[in-house]
């Protein structure tokens, strides 16, 4: 039993070993998997075919800018540039100089990097160079062929791994926001050489299906290499030819492929594609706020224009009212007969001076005539007055009574033909009114601000709401909510 190891003690022996053969290696390769932690330290690997190297070039060794090439030691002329420390990037060949050395906790060895010397961009950093270029030239990257994405679609195809993590952050967030949709999954792999062809397949499956409203092409994020299913250009050819739009979601937010520049749209990441897809619920929740807002304007608005044209009709049927119209008529009566009586007794006035004025002429010029005859002539002469005068008031009283007359048979169908008009506004007015329905039995429920309720949505257990009767309002908490059931 004294020769079996601990996992430490074998670990050590093995780093002792390892230490001892590679004290100190040259490395060439193409680098992958690089992070810059906020510690300072660069970590990434080196990739030579699907072989890998880890390399940590600690924060100690890196060198803010380097005077001479760390190779060769040749001082370069044009002055100090910058570290590779600070410029390296995925895809570059390299050339990396340090220790070997065995990292306990993962059980792997890995290059201690002391120096590192930049030897050109390696092959898939060219190449995807190279195959934009070429797509570009061909047209796959112009602006003026995307297309606008469908808002808040009902029915997307989703082209991704069935099991991954990316499925499943698209997934949760779909059910999160919008108002529910239908999302059908055309699985595929997205990574490794079948990836390209199975890809294409499912992108052209899912314009054949004509269910969807749109493609979306996701995958987590990964190496170069494990996202290079997605620089494929048979990939890019078929979302370029794509009759849906297409969104992508690929990688990292830093992370940009040959479908991200090809696709309508690319989003940062496969969260983010379906945030771009579907708004907050909230953002709903406000558009209703303010439609109400705005209905509740409207209603005010249009209760005050029927209050006007209420006020203007009840004022031209006050005009045209028979009583009124009777009123005005008997105050003008009643002033012809004032007016009448006044003449009437200014005429006899008149005619009693007159016949006065007579009697002192014949007294005082007629003692040659006989008095009988006179006397006989003026009694005459007053009898004719007093006829006339008679005849006169007697033809404007008639005159007046026939006036009377004819408004009484006037005022029953004038009356009654504005009443039935100030009936049938008085309905239309009615059946606009929101509180009619409590007198048929049917209740209104507010918030305590006085917001309509209108969805079970807006409600949660223990609530105070005002529940508004034909009578009066009571007020009640909310103890549990019942979704009604679709059919």
């Amino acid at each position: 039993m004294d020769n079996i190891l601990s996992v430490r003690e074998l670990t050590e022996r093995l780093r002792h070993m390892v230490e001892q053969r590679f004290p100190f290696v040259w490395v060439r390769g193409e680098t992958t998997n690089l992070s810059r932690p906020s510690s300072g330290h660069v970590y990434f690997s080196l990739k030579e075919g699907s072989d890998l190297l880890n390399c940590v070039w600690f924060r100690g060794q890196q060198r803010a800018q380097e005077r001479f090439d760390p190779l060769t030691g040749e001082v370069w002329e044009d002055g100090p540039r910058p570290s590779l420390a600070a410029t390296l990037e995925n895809g570059q060949t390299v050339v990396c100089a340090g220790r070997l050395s065995v990292y306990g906790p993962r059980g792997s060895y890995q290059l201690i990097v002391e120096l590192a010397q930049e030897e050109g961009l390696g092959m898939l950093a060219a190449a995807l160079e190279e195959l934009k270029r070429r797509l570009a030239a061909l047209g796959y990257f112009d602006q003026s062929r995307k297309r606008p994405l469908p808002e808040a679609p009902k029915r997307v195809a989703l082209i991704t791994a069935p099991t991954g993590a990316a499925v499943r952050d698209f997934i949760r967030i779909a059910s999160e926001r919008g108002l529910g949709s239908s999302i059908r999954i055309y699985p595929s792999p997205v990574q490794g050489e079948e990836a390209p062809p199975r890809l294409v397949e499912a992108v052209e499956a899912a314009n054949a299906d004509g269910w969807a409203e749109l493609i979306v092409l996701i995958r987590g994020g990964g190496s170069l290499q494990d996202l290079w299913a997605f620089n494929d250009e048979r990939l890019a050819r078929a979302v370029y030819e794509s009759r849906l739009p297409v969104l992508t979601g690929v990688g990292h937010e830093i992370d940009h492929s040959i479908a991200d520049f090809v696709a309508d749209r690319a989003a940062a990441t496969p969260s983010h594609a379906a945030q771009l897809l579907w708004p907050e619920r909230s953002v709903y929740a406000q558009r209703i706020d303010d439609a109400e807002t705005r209905l509740e304007e409207a209603l005010q608005k249009n209760f005050r224009r029927m209050e006007q044209r209420m006020e203007q009709e009840l004022r031209s049927l006050t005009l045209l009212s028979p009583e009124k119209r009777l009123q005005r008529q008997a105050e003008r009566l009643k002033d012809a007969m004032i007016r009448l009586e006044s003449a009437w007794r200014f005429r006899l006035l008149e005619a009693r001076r007159t016949s006065a004025g007579l009697g002192e002429r014949l007294i005082r010029y007629g003692e040659n005539d006989p008095l009988a005859g006179r006397a006989m002539a003026l009694t005459t002469l007053r009898s004719r007055l007093e006829k006339t005068v008679e005849s006169v008031f007697s033809r404007s009283r008639n005159e007046t009574e026939n006036a009377a007359l004819r408004l009484n048979l006037l005022y029953p169908s004038l009356f009654l033909e504005h009443e039935r008009a100030l009936e049938r506004l008085a309905l239309k007015l009615e059946g606009l009114n929101p509180l009619a329905p409590l007198e048929r039995g049917y209740a209104l429920a507010r918030t305590c601000d006085g917001h309509v309720i209108k969805s079970i949505g807006e409600l949660t257990p223990g609530r105070r709401i005002h529940v508004e009767l034909r009578d009066g309002i009571a007020e009640s908490d909310v103890v549990a909510l019942h979704h009604k059931t679709q059919s």
